[in-house]
C-alpha cells in the first residue's frame, strides 16, 4: 500500500502519476477509503488526521486487452531502432530493418501495425520488390527470414494488440485536473507473467517518447510526472542488454525533463544493478529470511544502503511491522540521507479494488474513450502492396495466358493436314465423243476428202 500512499500524496499536490496496475488493487485510488477500528488505531498512533477521499483516476489497457482505454502506437512511430532492440537483432539485422523503414517512408507506405512491416519485408525480397531497392542497397533473404521469425515470436506474446491506430498521445499522462490535482493513470496488465515482452516494449516506448518530446527543465520544484512500475522483477528477468541499456540511460537522463521513476519489487536484488544505481530514494519493507538464498539476498540488500545508525540493519529489516519501512531519500545537496526506521501514514482511498462496474462506467465516461476506443483500419502498407502484388500477378497471368494461346495456335497451324486437290468432274457426252479415237479418225478422213475435192475443181 506504500505505492498507493505515495500516489495519493503526489496527486493531491498536483503531480500526475502513472502506475502499472499488475494485481488490479490500485483501482481503489478512485474510491474513498472505508474506516475501521484497525485503521483508526493505526492513524491515531501516527497522529494522522485521516479522512476518506478519492483521487482522479483514468484507466488504460495495452491495445484494449482489458477494460481500460486502449493504448496503441504505430510501428512507424515506434521506430526501427527501438523495434530492433525489442527483437534483439544484431547490427546487420538492425541496419536492414532501418533500410526497410527508410524505403517505406520514401514509397509512402504507412507502417501502422506488424502486418504492414511483414508485407514490406516480403515485398522487398520478391522479384517485383528487389528492383525498388536499386541505389539503396539490397536485403539478404536470410536476414529477412530472421526478422520475420522474431516478429512471429513477438506477436505470439500479444504484440499485435499494441500496434495500430488511433495512435496514443503520451501527453495524456501529464494531465492536471481542473481542481489542481494530478491525474493518476493506471495501466491494466492482465496475464503479465505470460507476456512480459509487451510491458517492457511499452515501457521502452513511453520513456523514450517522453524523453524526446519533453523539454529540459533542470531541477523543478515538483515533477511533471512520476512513474511507478510494480512487479519490476518481471521487467528484468531475461531482459536483453539493449533493454537494460535503454532503461538505464533513460532513467538517468529523464530526471532533467521533470520525470520521476519508481521501481517496485519485493527485493532490491530483483532490479538490475545498473538501474538500481540510478535510484536515489528507497523505501524498504520487511524481508523474510527462511532459506540460505533469503539470507544472501538480505545481506546484499543491506550492502546497498548508505550509512546507518543501526548496528544491525539486517535485523531491523527482518523485524519491520505492518505500515513500517526503512527509508532513505536525497537531501537538498543531492546526497542520500541516513537510513531511518519510519512509520507510514495510511492511504485515505480504498485499500482494495474498486467495483469493476464502477471502473467500466468511468472508462466509458472519459472523453479519451471516444478518442481511442475504436481501432481504425486506414489503408496502409499491407493493403497497398497487396493490391500492387495482385495487379502484378494478374498482369503476369494474362501475359502467360496470351503467350500460351499464341503458341497453341502456332502449333495447330503447323500440325494441320495439307489440302488435297479438288477431284476432276466427269466429262460430258459431247466431250466423251470428241475425245474418242473414232471421232478423231472420222475427222481426219473428212479433212482429206475436202482437200481432194478442192484440187479436182481447179482442174
Amino acid at each position: 500500500k506504500t505505492l498507493q500512499l505515495i500516489a495519493e500524496q503526489l496527486s493531491t499536490n498536483g503531480v500526475p502519476v502513472f502506475a502499472a496496475d499488475i494485481k488490479g488493487d490500485l483501482t481503489g485510488l478512485a474510491t474513498p477509503g472505508e474506516p475501521s477500528e484497525k485503521l483508526t488505531a493505526r492513524t491515531t498512533s501516527v497522529g494522522q488526521d485521516w479522512a476518506a477521499k478519492s483521487l482522479p483516476v483514468q484507466y488504460y489497457a495495452l491495445g484494449g486487452v482489458g477494460s481500460g482505454i486502449p493504448i496503441r502506437v504505430t510501428v512507424e512511430t515506434f521506430g526501427a531502432t527501438l523495434l530492433a532492440k525489442v527483437l534483439e537483432l544484431n547490427d546487420t539485422q538492425e541496419s536492414s530493418l532501418g533500410l526497410v523503414f527508410h524505403y517505406a517512408k520514401k514509397a509512402e507506405l504507412p507502417l501502422v501495425d506488424l502486418a504492414d512491416l511483414r508485407a514490406v519485408l516480403q515485398y522487398l525480397t520478391s522479384a517485383e520488390g528487389k528492383a525498388d531497392l536499386t541505389g539503396l542497397g539490397g536485403l539478404s533473404s536470410a536476414t529477412v527470414g530472421v526478422i520475420l521469425r522474431e516478429l512471429i515470436a513477438f506477436q505470439d506474446q500479444g504484440a499485435d494488440a499494441f500496434f495500430g491506430e488511433p495512435a496514443f498521445d503520451s501527453a495524456e499522462f501529464l494531465t492536471t485536473e481542473a481542481d489542481g490535482r494530478g491525474r493518476i493513470s493506471l495501466l491494466e496488465l492482465p496475464n503479465l507473467n505470460d507476456r512480459p515482452a509487451i510491458f517492457s516494449t511499452f515501457l521502452m516506448w513511453l520513456l523514450t517518447e517522453l524523453f524526446e518530446t519533453l523539454p529540459e527543465i533542470g531541477d523543478p520544484d515538483k515533477p511533471k510526472l512520476v512513474f511507478f512500475f510494480d512487479e519490476a522483477h518481471l521487467l528484468f528477468n531475461g531482459a536483453s542488454k539493449d533493454f537494460l541499456d535503454t532503461i538505464t540511460q533513460t532513467v538517468r537522463l529523464i530526471r532533467s525533463k521533470g520525470v520521476g521513476v519508481f521501481f517496485v519489487s519485493q527485493s532490491p536484488t530483483d532490479i538490475h544493478e545498473d538501474v538500481l544505481a540510478q535510484l536515489g530514494s528507497r523505501v524498504q519493507h520487511q524481508l523474510r529470511v527462511n532459506t540460505p538464498n533469503d539470507a544472501k539476498a538480505l545481506k546484499q540488500t543491506v550492502n546497498t544502503y548508505p550509512t546507518s545508525s543501526y548496528d544491525d540493519l539486517g535485523a531491523v529489516i527482518t523485524t519491520l511491522g505492518i505500515g513500517e519501512a526503512i527509508v532513505t531519500v536525497m537531501n537538498e545537496r543531492g546526497a542520500p540521507t541516513p537510513v531511518a526506521w519510519t512509520r507510514l501514514r495510511a492511504p485515505e482511498s480504498l485499500m482494495g479494488a474498486t467495483d469493476p462496474a464502477a471502473v467500466e462506467a468511468a472508462v466509458k465516461a472519459s472523453p479519451s474513450y471516444a478518442k481511442y476506443a475504436t481501432a481504425v483500419d486506414n489503408p496502409s502498407a499491407a493493403e497497398t502492396l497487396g493490391e500492387k502484388m495482385a495487379a502484378s500477378q494478374a498482369a503476369a497471368k494474362a501475359e502467360a495466358e496470351a503467350k500460351a494461346q499464341a503458341k497453341a495456335e502456332q502449333a495447330a497451324k503447323k500440325s494441320a493436314p495439307k489440302r488435297a486437290p479438288a477431284p476432276k468432274q466427269d466429262d460430258s457426252v459431247i466431250e466423251t465423243v470428241v475425245k474418242s479415237s473414232a471421232f478423231k479418225n472420222a475427222m481426219n478422213t473428212a479433212a482429206r476428202e475436202l482437200v481432194k475435192s478442192m484440187f479436182k475443181r481447179r482442174r
